[in-house]
């Protein structure tokens, strides 16, 4: 994967609300919502497979789209509203995106302080799993639920060759920059 440029946070960043940009990557058409059809078309963009894709579809959008429409009646063709993201914020997750979806530079630089135990820069696999773990909050099964599944699948399509998911590709995720960069590298190796 190629190197993702100018990482480092900045004040007017940690403002922003990364969250929404994290999840404007599958909004396909930008209209400021995400229907399944899109977070499938998303996923398969960066090189997810077809069972995977699908799977994150129907798991992300059933779960989010209520949360992001409040106090409306339910929409059976789930789609998330992109502006309403940081309302469907779960527990037992990382504490980097803050509860109005801005960044927390301070619980970013927090992941690879407390886990990153082989590599001070990257995870392992067992270093990924403890930190999930350490992260659980008592009895908040759909926080254990939601942040396995998105570490997994960040894992699985991110891991380097030796295994390790690197501060660089998981900062990309949480500002938002690395699903471009890998839709753009995957079709720059499909071209070859």
């Amino acid at each position: 994967m190629a190197e993702l440029s100018n990482l480092s946070s900045s004040p007017s960043e940690e403002s922003e609300n990364l969250l929404q940009k994290h999840v404007a990557f599958f909004d396909r058409n930008h209209d400021g919502v995400v229907y399944p059809w899109e977070t499938f078309k998303g996923f398969r963009a960066i090189g997810a497979g077809l069972f995977l894709s699908s799977v994150s579809a129907v798991f992300i959008n059933i779960g989010l789209s209520s949360k992001t429409r409040p106090g409306k009646c339910p929409n059976f063709l789930f789609p998330i509203v992109i502006k309403n993201i940081h309302l469907a914020k779960h527990g037992s997750d990382s504490g980097v995106y803050d509860y109005e979806g801005r960044f927390v530079a301070l619980k970013f630089e927090e992941i690879f302080k407390k886990h990153a135990l082989t590599y001070p820069d990257a995870l392992t696999e067992k270093e990924l799993k403890a930190m999930l773990r350490a992260n659980r909050e008592p009895k908040d099964y759909k926080g254990w639920l939601g942040a396995w599944a998105e570490w997994t699948a960040l894992y699985i399509l991110c891991k380097d060759e030796n295994g390790l998911l690197t501060k660089q590709t998981v900062k990309g995720v949480y500002d938002g920059s690395l699903f471009q960069h890998m839709e753009k590298d995957r079709a720059s190796k499909k071209k070859k």
